[in-house]
């Protein structure tokens, strides 16, 4: 046991009144026992990678990575931290060849962290957004695994916070060897709180790359069926929401209109159903459902719809006339747009999107989202649904936008790639063989993104899949890992 551990013992202890009120599973995975991991084939002559998602978006957002790496014959360990996060990756990645590549994201005990990466034995890390927490890199440090940031974001809001413990956590961000991040003021707040110059770049948002511009789920029209939506009137649907939202929503929908919810927090949803005056729930559908759609005798006549289930929000978007994303109306920081932008939907947010605030000035600049206050919003979906042609033009922006601003997943693959093959980045050569952005001028000399090249026309890195690497010579030598 360590001061930390201490430490974390003692907050554990003074919070319960608060964290135990939320019922979680997987205990003994928090604390790295019984994982259930696929064991590390001394055969194979591979790399194993850590890829970890804190909650459902990250996880969501690491679904092109895990396939380019995947691809490249590299062995991916998905892990997640909240029950959702878990439920959605084994969803996602633990299906088919891959049925034990799944686990749960320990405490950051040290001996829970010890028993993790026992198990795992991963060549490298990458942590999806941030998710920076002292023992597990400092473990990692020890074994020679390279643990890098991908994906990177550190919001104003996270920023107030760890800058007022940089003290304490400085030391951890010195530990990294890479910082790959969305946009230039993340990257300044990175190396703010340690990392070293050298080891940051601004690779964009793998959200952008995430985006799935096919055609419309086949799930949607199965979805309507059992939610008895009336196909021939106008639907908007509202995905994310949070406290508050519902009741606000069902006041701003216009009258005719149908308006489906979805809760950001299945803890929410017998409230959401309680704000939404005779709503018809998608669980009801579902096998061994409370209310079964038949006994209730619900048709089209109703206007209000809750999806109270997990995992069918993109089926939901695909049949809205208008979409509203969620958390941005109140006291929260707003959800991802990228969604239902994506699906070519005309998409409304409210005036809260700080955690997502590079990708909603992206879309507002090309013309392709709506951000409008509560107060407005009645006479802002009122003018979107009277005005198709409006709507159609929000649309191809927004796809013209995603496209735009695709190719950070390339970005992260590689930089994985070569950790996990080359070991730790100890010295800022190393990190200047590695990656050219390096050797760009300092972050505050730098054009403002909106008046540099897209993402996708700047020059990539130089190791790309198909490059082995930094010439011989250049790396460290790597000690092998215990």
């Amino acid at each position: 046991m360590n001061a930390l551990d201490v430490g974390y013992t003692l907050a554990a202890a003074a919070l319960a009144p608060f964290w135990a009120r939320k019922p979680r599973a997987g205990w003994a995975q928090r604390m790295g026992k019984d994982l259930g991991v696929e064991p590390r084939n001394e055969a194979f002559k591979g790399s194993r990678v850590l890829l970890h998602g804190v909650s459902v978006g990250e996880v969501n957002a690491l679904r092109g990575l895990v396939e380019l790496l995947r691809a490249r014959g590299t062995e991916v360990i998905v892990s997640a931290s909240t029950d959702t996060g878990i439920a959605r990756a084994i969803d996602l990645y633990a299906r088919g060849d891959f049925p034990r590549s799944v686990v749960r994201y320990p405490l950051d005990f040290s001996w829970a962290v010890k028993r993790f990466l026992d198990a795992v034995r991963p060549d490298a890390v990458g942590l999806c957004e941030l998710e920076v927490w002292p023992n597990f890199v400092k473990a990692c440090a020890r074994r020679n695994i390279p643990v890098a940031v991908v994906n990177g974001r550190l919001s104003e809001r996270s920023f107030k916070g760890y800058r007022r413990a940089r003290w304490a956590l400085r030391g951890t961000f010195a530990r990294l060897s890479a910082a790959a991040v969305q946009d230039d003021q993340y990257a300044a707040r990175f190396v703010t709180m340690g990392v070293p110059l050298a080891r940051v770049s601004v690779s964009g948002s793998m959200k952008w790359d995430s985006a799935r511009l096919d055609q419309s789920p086949a799930e949607a029209d199965a979805l309507a069926t059992a939610m008895g939506i009336d196909r021939t009137r106008p639907l908007i649907v509202a995905g994310s929401t949070a406290e508050g939202e519902e009741a606000m929503l069902h006041q701003a929908c216009p009258p005719g209109v149908q308006l489906l919810c979805a809760p950001r927090k299945p803890e929410r949803f017998e409230q959401a159903a309680a704000d939404l005056p005779g709503c018809i729930r998608r669980s009801w559908s579902k096998p061994g459902g409370a209310q079964p759609l038949h006994v209730q005798g619900l048709g089209t006549t109703r206007q209000r719809y809750l999806l109270d289930t997990i995992g069918e929000l993109r089926a939901a978007y695909a049949l809205a006339d208008v979409c509203i994303v969620g958390r941005s109306f109140g006291k929260l920081f707003g959800s991802d747009p990228i969604e239902p932008v994506s699906l070519g939907k005309a998409t409304v947010i409210g005036p809260a999107f700080g955690d997502f605030a590079t990708i909603v000035a992206a879309l507002k600049s090309a013309g392709a989202i709506e951000v409008t206050a509560a107060g407005d919003l009645r006479r802002v979906l009122r003018s979107l649904l009277d005005e198709p042609a409006r709507r159609t033009r929000l649309a191809a922006r927004g796809r013209a936008c995603i496209t735009e601003h695709q190719g950070a997943t390339l970005r992260h693959a590689t930089l994985l790639l070569t950790l996990a093959t080359h070991g730790p980045v100890t010295s800022q050569a190393s990190v200047t063989a590695q990656d050219p952005l390096a050797t760009r001028p300092p972050l505050n000399n730098r054009p403002p993104l909106s008046t540099r090249p897209p993402l996708n026309n700047r020059p990539p890195l130089a190791n790309g899949l198909n490059n082995p690497g930094p010439a011989a010579g250049t790396w460290p030598a790597r000690t092998p890992k215990t």
